[in-house]
């Protein structure tokens, strides 16, 4: 029950952030508000060394620099992703492709599900599906570029998730912290590559730095949350938080929600009380 909550609490921080950071992405080129993001995410990481530890031993720098350097890729197309079609198509695309990776490595290391688990995971891989159901009559199709963006995102999320995963269980923030300094240092040095093409748009700083801090408490919740439960289960959990995205979609940008993704949210809830019984 506390990996669950933990997991809950990693998905509703995902919706907010990427929402804030796909919004941001649209008022500047999307490296100049991934170069807010991530250095604010490193410092709330920071700021949590004192109070949950951290040790740097090689395996943790290992696996914290590999997550790292998906979080720098998953920064860029999933912002890039979300400023380019309609939020409410393509978070959740993304955020399927990223459940499937971590739900197979988690069952490939051995980990087993009760009957609860073995419906509830199918049912809140559905409940994505139907949450992305956004196509009809205005809504605007979202293009192969953006589509191919949101597998890519997808994909850089799921391993930066099963990459964390991997860090020893005494290490404490310290994948965290090395992978947001991995990551930070990847996109500035993009940036710098770059510099000509970033356009003179300033950035929304507040925005992103925001969307930057609710990144960093959305993988500490997932850290915790997998170090005390499956990954598989916990994956897909935290694959819901398009809900959230698309919540704050159709309050803030007035984006439509169909009857299908209204589905796919009571589905979610289903899911999540048949994963609490496993």
């Amino acid at each position: 029950m506390i990996a669950l909550l933990l997991a809950l609490g990693s998905s509703l921080a995902y919706g907010c952030a990427d929402f804030l950071g796909g919004l941001g992405a649209r008022k500047a080129h999307v490296l100049r508000t991934v170069m807010i993001a991530a250095p604010a995410s490193l410092t709330v990481e920071l700021l949590l060394w004192p109070f949950l530890g951290a040790s740097f031993a090689p395996a943790t720098l290992a696996w914290g620099a590999a997550s790292g350097v998906a979080s720098a890729a998953a920064f860029a197309l999933l912002y890039r992703t979300l400023a380019i079609g309609p939020m409410n198509v393509l978070s959740p695309i993304t955020a399927l492709v990223s459940a499937m990776l971590p739900v197979g490595v988690g069952l490939l290391q051995g980990e087993h599900l009760g009957l609860a688990g073995l419906i509830g995971l199918p049912l809140a891989l559905a409940a994505v599906v139907l949450v992305s159901a956004g196509h009809g009559a205005g809504t605007m199709r979202p293009s192969r570029t953006a589509l191919l963006l949101a597998f890519g995102a997808g994909a850089a999320i799921a391993l930066q998730l099963v990459f964390l995963r991997q860090a020893p269980a005494d290490s404490g923030v310290g994948p965290l912290i090395i992978g947001r300094a991995v990551s930070s240092a990847v996109t500035l040095a993009a940036a710098g590559l770059m510099y000509r093409k970033l356009g003179s748009e300033k950035p929304a700083y507040a925005m992103s730095a925001t969307a930057g801090a609710l990144d960093s408490v959305a993988n500490l919740l997932f850290l915790l949350a997998a170090r005390s439960g499956d990954l598989a289960v916990v994956a897909v959990i935290i694959a819901l938080y398009p809900a959230g995205t698309v919540l704050l979609a159709r309050t803030v940008l007035a984006e439509r929600i169909y009857r299908t993704q209204l589905i796919g949210l009571g589905a979610a809830a289903v899911a999540v009380s048949l994963l609490a019984l496993t």
